[in-house]
């Protein structure tokens, strides 16, 4: 079967698997210089249920195709040179002005350098996936379609699905309470409402009182936060890491030493401190900068280049939790 078979087709024209409830289903764009990853990721489209887009390699991207995206666009780009930067932040401005959703393959090699280029379209980016990843990161955006489903699955792939699911909607919700404590009614810093501990009621000359935010704590010597850091990587030379994973707080942590040594911390160095594989870290930092307690930072250098920084609320959530545990933390593991 020739690319040809594969191109879009207009509205109306499917190529069989249509969606039972919602008429056609989603077309998909591919574009992948490995010609083997472009016939997995066709074939897997398929028996998901979308229809076919564009096909091609990542160089197409820079020829003015005028073609329509799709609703969802996939990319392998492990090896990249100017060119490809230059495709990829191309394809990052379309997707970001069509609302196309992207799902991008790259290795680690190039993770910063391909990171650096998406930053309008809110890809889902991962890192040496395996075909079941991808299918995953398809079904992820079916989830979110209405009367939309998953076909052609085995029962393990929708069992992965659904576990993924459950996990990322349970971390918005626990990033959203955590980021929400320490907003005001009216976006402030605190609320005007009965003193809690951190607030001062202070007395003006004309005798009126009014609350008086105390101030923010200091964040930690960076040399206690490291230590707490190899303290809880010790504790893989005895036991499988897995069971203490927590990549949001190992983040964190990661972030508040380099904020106070002032230095600027990569995605690829942040998927490395996450102690989770590269894919997984990179869905936990996309969620973090969601729920807003994660900055992207771009390079005032080399616009191509972007770091990822605590925000101001997370800083300030460190600094007090750092607070309170007092001379204690030197024990936190």
């Amino acid at each position: 079967m020739t690319q040809a078979d594969f191109q879009y087709q207009p509205t109306g024209v499917v190529d069989g698997a249509a969606n039972d409830a919602a008429g056609l289903p989603l077309v998909v764009s591919i574009f992948a210089d490995r010609a083997h990853i472009r016939d997995t990721i066709r074939d897997d489209a398929l028996a998901t249920g979308f229809r076919m887009g564009q096909i091609g390699t990542v160089a197409d991207l820079l020829e003015g195709n005028a073609q329509p995206l799709g609703e969802v666009v996939m990319l392998d780009c492990p090896v990249v040179d100017g060119g490809k930067l230059a495709a990829i932040a191309r394809l990052d401005e379309r997707a970001a002005n069509s609302g196309a959703h992207l799902i991008v393959s790259t290795s680690v090699d190039v993770l910063d350098d391909v990171f650096g280029c998406l930053d309008r379209s809110n890809p889902q980016l991962m890192v040496d996936p395996g075909r079941a990843e991808r299918v995953i990161a398809l079904g992820r955006i079916l989830s979110k379609m209405p009367n939309m489903r998953l076909r052609e699955l085995t029962n393990d792939d929708r069992l992965t699905l659904i576990r993924l699911t459950e996990q990322v909607g349970q971390l918005a919700e626990r990033l959203e309470r955590m980021g929400a404590r320490g907003k005001a009614a009216d976006g402030g810093a605190f609320r005007f409402e009965s003193p809690k501990p951190g607030f001062n009621r202070e007395v003006s000359d004309e005798g009126s009182k009014r609350l008086v935010r105390a101030a923010r704590p200091p964040l930690p010597d960076p040399r206690l936060v490291r230590r707490i850091i190899r303290q809880r990587q010790l504790r893989a030379r005895f036991f499988d890491g897995e069971l203490f994973a927590d990549p949001a707080w190992d983040i964190l942590l990661d972030l508040t030493a380099a904020r106070v040594e002032h230095t600027r911390v990569s995605v690829t160095s942040l998927c490395i401190a996450s102690g989770v594989p590269p894919t997984t870290a990179l869905r936990w930092i996309s969620q973090m900068v969601e729920a807003g307690l994660l900055v992207r930072v771009e390079d005032e250098t080399d616009k191509r280049r972007a770091f990822i920084a605590l925000s101001d609320t997370a800083a300030d959530g460190m600094a007090r939790y750092f607070a309170e545990l007092g001379k204690d933390a030197v024990r936190t593991v």
